[in-house]
């Protein structure tokens, strides 16, 4: 498989395929809003939609740092899917109803997103294929089936767990020894969705600014260098890039994720992988990895790479280390065998936001006026869009044009959690524990016992997200 040819960066492979947004103007000074939104990712355009929609009088400002769909919204594994980080938590925290009411709010988050991609005539390629994660080791086959248990007693009553022979029958992946499946997901083309979404938000009347950094946020003031919008709400949407803000810098840890995407493959590779259903793929290895048939026969393949940058540091156009674009190839190969000799034609890399202990959360202070959203440690796709319609109902009830609603009942909202450790604690601890993570999957590949190995047991303890 060649990568001499492959394209390193330029943000991503999906907006070299889709093209860059045509530049909306920075903001020309100060300005006032009803709701100043900080980030044109999914979650503040999401958020601006249904603020919009529901009360279309309010003024509502978006403040984007370089582009709408610049960060992670632009950059991800087009995974629309059910998952949502910190569930198990929340029901230790809150009891497990209540992260029952979660699941089944993330389950229908996959239609919501499709019913309005559709309603705004957002052609963003999804095919609802669900998503099937699949285990090659004995090790990973245990924890396939724990995780089937786990998600059935959340309410995944429609989900299905497969042989050897099922799996094969959905995709072919080499050494698959089982599979689990879930009809709540989707495949995506992650920019055409995002750009969609800001060209429909703007014709709600929403006012887009871009190639504007805000620098800070304060009670009722986003401050840029080209002027500060105050507003009596100003929501917090930056997800990996949250640590650029004034004091944020150990909020949110910009954890790396990188991809690569092959040449369209011919038809005779195809009749050799299946994927007729075109599936949302995982697996359940440690340093997991995700992946999509995307809607021109590509396979685009994603894992961690160089899993963090010292000082909560963010890349500018996404561009990846050699070494791991090597590793994903053989990853690639690895699971697909026939794809040896297909080009690589892009590889890039991006940030996504993940908090202390692992949880997402949708936060709005009425003290202050100040929200956020985020830490979706992957799961953004289709968590912003939940975690927008929380803000928005939060936001009506503060300002007594609503009471509570089922959203600002789930167990995510308001959650608390502390601060990242100090470099250079934060870089020792996620290069130390995904280097374990990494070690932990070697060994399994080769052993024949079931269970977890003891060095992914300890990382998880360590590191908070078990």
């Amino acid at each position: 498989m060649s990568t001499v040819s492959t394209v390193n960066g330029g943000i991503s492979f999906w907006y070299a395929h889709q093209g860059t947004p045509a530049p909306r103007e920075p903001l020309p000074g100060d300005s006032t809003a009803d709701v100043c939104i900080v980030g044109g990712g999914y979650t503040g355009l999401w958020t601006a939609y249904y603020l919009k929609k529901a009360v279309p009088f309010l003024n509502i400002t978006v403040l984007e740092a370089k582009f709408c769909g610049y960060g992670a919204s632009g950059r991800n594994g087009g995974w629309l899917y059910n998952g949502v980080a910190g569930r198990d938590r929340y029901a230790k925290l809150h009891g497990h109803d209540a992260a029952v009411r979660l699941q089944r709010a993330m389950n229908d988050t996959v239609a919501e997103v499709i019913r309005v991609a559709a309603d705004e005539k957002i052609d963003a390629d999804i095919h609802q294929g669900g998503v099937l994660e699949v285990a090659r080791t004995p090790a990973q086959l245990a924890r396939l089936k724990d995780f089937h248990t786990v998600e059935i007693a959340f309410g995944e009553t429609d989900r299905t767990l497969h042989g050897a022979r099922e799996t094969a029958e959905r995709v072919r992946v080499n050494g698959a020894v089982g599979s689990t499946w879930t009809p709540h997901g989707a495949r995506l083309h992650p920019a055409k969705l995002v750009t969609g979404l800001a060209d429909a938000v703007e014709a709600l009347g929403v006012t887009l600014h871009e190639s504007t950094p805000v620098t800070e946020i304060r009670p009722k003031h986003a401050v840029t260098p080209y002027g500060t919008v105050r507003a009596p709400y100003v929501l917090r949407c930056t997800e990996g890039f949250t640590a650029a803000l004034k004091g944020q810098k150990r909020t949110w840890l910009p954890m790396n994720s990188s991809m690569i995407v092959t040449e369209p493959l011919p038809a005779s590779v195809w009749d050799t992988l299946g994927w007729d259903g075109r599936e949302t793929l995982g697996d359940m290895a440690h340093a997991y990895m995700y992946a999509q048939r995307t809607a021109d026969d590509r396979i685009a393949l994603g894992g961690r790479g160089v899993p963090y940058r010292y000082g909560s540091a963010t890349d500018n156009d996404g561009r990846t280390q050699p070494a791991t674009i090597e590793a994903l190839r053989t990853l690639l190969t690895g699971l697909f065998p026939t794809t040896a000799g297909s080009r690589i034609d892009h590889a890039w890399s991006g940030v996504l936001g993940v908090p202390r202990d692992w949880c997402a959360t949708v936060t709005l202070d009425r003290s202050t006026g100040l929200g956020w959203a985020g830490g979706y440690v992957g799961s953004g796709v289709a968590t912003t869009n939940l975690a927008a319609r929380t803000l928005r109902d939060l936001i009506q009830q503060d300002s007594g044009q609503s009471g509570p609603t089922e959203l600002t009942a789930l167990p995510w909202v308001n959650h608390r959690v502390r601060r990242w450790e100090p470099e250079p604690f934060r870089w020792l601890g996620v290069h130390g524990m995904y280097a374990a993570y990494r070690a932990a999957d070697r060994r399994e590949s080769t052993s024949p016992r079931p269970g977890t190995d003891p060095i992914a047991k300890i990382a998880d303890r360590l590191s908070g997200r078990h």
